[in-house]
């Protein structure tokens, strides 16, 4: 059996998106509404670690006024 492959950022914010959506929709059982939210939300927090850790290693170099270039982080809007 080949070993899985690691679902990509996008794929996995898909997937909960369509949780999202399953939950929206008031069809589920409140029992697997329930367990629906708790995946999703676990999913978000790892998501969310993954989108912070990328944000840290965008860095932007700039030059100094000595001339000199530096790394300094990315400024998020």
């Amino acid at each position: 059996m080949a070993p899985k492959k690691k679902q990509s950022f996008e794929e996995r914010l898909a997937q909960v998106e369509a949780l999202i959506s399953d939950m929206e929709a008031g069809t589920l059982p409140l029992e697997d509404a329930i367990k629906r939210y708790e995946e999703g939300m676990k999913a978000l927090a790892e998501l969310e670690k993954e989108l912070a850790s990328a944000q840290q290693k965008l860095t932007m170099i700039r030059q100094s006024a000595d001339g000199t270039d530096e790394e300094v982080p990315l400024e998020v809007e």
